[in-house]
């Protein structure tokens, strides 16, 4: 089974990633971390990656895709998307990938979460640069302040976690990822969950598994 998670930045994407990783069996694809590997490797699509970074420039989607592509021809079963697709074109490119290797995204979960609820979450946010662990000053306190309980590395505030920076990612979000949602929601396998002020982190895991 292959699933893809959708949501705005702090709708506990990741917190969500982690449980189904460790009880479930599941694989995280990363597209930065299948960047970083084939810009290390100085592959032409990693060179061609790492020309536009450096530019400071989007990397295009068929550089991109591409990326994700051949991560695929070897890892196409049991995988989480998230993060990726980001827009409709690469959505529609994923789906051709997919078919060609007989695979398919089986469920797409989308945690629907109010944006005041989003802005408290972000803002709080804390993460471990070691483990990418997440943590929050509220919800999600660690054992000892400010020291991750895997090992014990000082958690940081990711920078565009800043308040000010917050903003322009839900509005980013809202303009390229979200049409993604009315082009999943009528196709089979989406499961639309919604989160509001009261509603744990177990309750979103219990609720996904029942879809499962």
């Amino acid at each position: 089974m292959n699933i893809m998670l959708l949501g705005a930045p702090g709708s506990g994407k990741g917190t969500l990633a982690e449980k189904l990783i460790k009880n479930q069996g599941f694989k995280q694809m990363s597209t930065g971390d299948l960047m970083r590997k084939e810009i290390k490797e100085e592959t032409p699509l990693g060179i061609e990656c790492a020309r536009y970074m450096n530019e400071g420039k989007l990397v295009p989607d068929e550089v991109t895709m591409g990326i994700v592509k051949n991560f695929l021809q070897e890892n196409h079963n049991q995988l989480i998307f998230d993060g990726i697709p980001r827009t409709l074109n690469q959505a529609k490119i994923l789906e051709e990938n997919l078919v060609e290797l007989n695979a398919k995204i089986d469920k797409v979960i989308y945690i629907d979460v109010p944006t005041q609820i989003l802005l408290d979450r972000i803002s709080g946010r804390l993460i471990c640069p070691k483990c990418k662990v997440s943590y929050h000053i509220i919800s999600r306190k660690p054992k000892a302040e400010g020291i991750c309980d895997n090992d014990g590395s000082e958690l940081v505030r990711r920078p565009d976690d800043a308040p000010e920076k917050v903003k322009v990612r839900l509005e980013a979000y809202a303009s390229e990822t979200a049409p993604l949602v009315d082009y999943y929601k009528n196709k089979p396998g989406f499961v639309h969950i919604v989160d509001n002020a009261n509603t744990t982190a177990e309750e979103v895991y219990a609720e996904v598994l029942g879809a499962l």
